[in-house]
């Protein structure tokens, strides 16, 4: 077995990563305050060729170094928009026709592995490292999907939620396709 080179692995250019077809989903990032962990949301939006991502509140946006260094130039491809309030973020995504889910563990949560995308675009909130999604903005998603998990630990770093959820749901609009 050996390791393939950069030229095998077909990567896109950024000309051709701004034309392509992308997967209908958007990442919502709810008052994330780690400059590491929204670096890593951009490369995982990149490496899934997603729509987008939206920046809330006092979630750091580029250009940064410290967002860089995770991002490895993923904040070049991805689409992304900030707005000063999720509430004002889900306002426009649903008014622009998405389907917009909280990623949290909550009541009447469905479980990622039974959730199935509607076909309408799709934006995903994932809320802040400590306090996750906020209450109000919980009032306005149109559902919640929780990650399955069986340890002590009830809990995901936000970058390793977006990595779960993403790589579901990436397989799941694939398959319908």
């Amino acid at each position: 077995m050996r390791k393939l080179n950069m030229q095998e692995l077909g990567r896109k250019t950024v000309a051709e990563f701004k034309a392509a077809d992308k997967t209908p989903l958007v990442l919502v990032l709810d008052n994330v305050r780690s400059m590491h962990n929204v670096g890593s949301v951009f490369r995982t939006a990149d490496a899934f060729l997603l729509q987008g991502i939206v920046l809330c509140g006092y979630t750091p946006v580029p250009p940064h170094r410290d967002i860089q260094k995770t991002a490895l130039g993923a904040t070049e491809t991805v689409e992304w928009q900030y707005f000063p309030t999720t509430t004002e973020a889900v306002a426009a995504l649903k008014n622009e026709g998405y389907t917009v889910m909280a990623i949290e563990q909550a009541a009447q949560s469905v479980m990622l592995d039974a959730f199935r995308p509607s076909g309408a675009p799709l934006a995903l909130v994932f809320g802040n490292e400590v306090s996750g999604v906020d209450a109000e903005v919980m009032k306005q998603v149109d559902g919640c999907i929780e990650i399955p998990q069986s340890g002590m630990k009830h809990s995901l770093n936000i970058s390793v939620s977006t990595g779960i959820v993403v790589w579901d749901l990436f397989c799941k609009l694939k398959t319908e396709n």
